[in-house]
């Protein structure tokens, strides 16, 4: 039986109980659930701390599990990414008072307040960047004010929680972070882990498409498929009427309406859109 470690809360725990709904997986009905067992699948899932489920897949404890990219770097463990999930992007950086610090090489010597050790150790020595990581957990934007660092690094979405301790960030980003497929390093091929991979797949690429359905002059198929061009090639068939033909193509949902748009201006019409439940491709 496939074991796959879910996040027990945090901001990515909702995001992947939903995909894994969406994929065809049961999954827990009461939060203090810690192991829910499917057996139509041949699947446990195990809720756990998303800062531990790189460890477990690590040490092979479970086959599998859904974390954080910032996390399963900074734990150091033998997992690797599978795949991305398109959910819980989050950018990591270094932030510090304004005036003090510019650039990585400014940090040496510095005391620099995170709580991703693992991961700001590693950053500082590809830099060649000696400094004193000081772990906390928990936020570490008072660190400064409190006076047990002189730099912190951590996750930065709007800013706003760094202006307000009158701080700034610095740098390029350390990190590009997002919801991560993991799985032990160098472990076997494992159908069950090969079925999760294509139906993760399958529920990120439906999310990202939608279906398509239109009625074009026969004279401007080929005009149109150029539009809509679909994945390997659009569907077209015959009406009743010789002098229109029906195209249906998956386009990316972000540009439906310009698609939509760009069709009726060359004369398409009865343009449909339908949502994408799950697919495989």
């Amino acid at each position: 039986m496939l074991r796959i470690a879910v996040p027990n809360k945090g901001s990515l725990a909702d995001p992947a109980a939903e995909m894994l709904r969406e994929a065809g997986y049961r999954t827990r009905r009461d939060s203090k659930e810690l192991v829910v067992n499917d057996e139509a699948n041949g699947v446990e899932l195990f809720y756990l701390r998303p800062r531990d489920i790189a460890v477990y897949v690590g040490s092979g404890t479970v086959d599998c599990g859904i974390t954080g990219r910032d996390l399963l770097l900074d734990s150091g463990s033998a997992a690797t990414e599978v795949m991305t999930l398109g959910f819980g992007g989050s950018t990591f950086r270094y932030a510090g008072k304004p005036g003090t610090v510019s650039a990585v090489a400014d940090i040496a010597g510095r005391r620099v307040a995170t709580s991703y050790q693992g991961l700001v150790e590693k950053h500082l020595a590809e830099h060649g960047v000696q400094a004193q990581v000081v772990r906390l957990d928990g936020a570490v934007e008072t660190a400064i004010t409190l006076g047990v660092a002189d730099v912190i690094a951590d996750v930065v979405e709007t800013g706003a929680t760094l202006r307000s301790q009158g701080l700034e960030v610095f740098g390029d980003p350390i990190l590009r972070s997002e919801a991560v497929l993991i799985r032990r390093d160098g472990s076997h091929e494992d159908s069950g882990i090969e079925v999760l991979h294509r139906r993760m797949l399958g529920v990120v690429t439906a999310r990202h498409y939608v279906m398509l359905d239109y009625d074009v002059p026969a004279a401007l198929v080929d005009e149109a498929c150029a539009i809509t061009p679909g994945l390997e090639s659009p569907t077209v068939s015959n009406l009743q009427n010789p002098d229109w033909k029906a195209v249906r193509a998956m386009v990316p949902r972000s540009v439906t309406n310009q698609v939509m748009d760009q069709l009726w201006e060359i004369g398409a019409r009865a343009i449909l859109v339908t949502d994408i439940a799950a697919c495989r491709l």
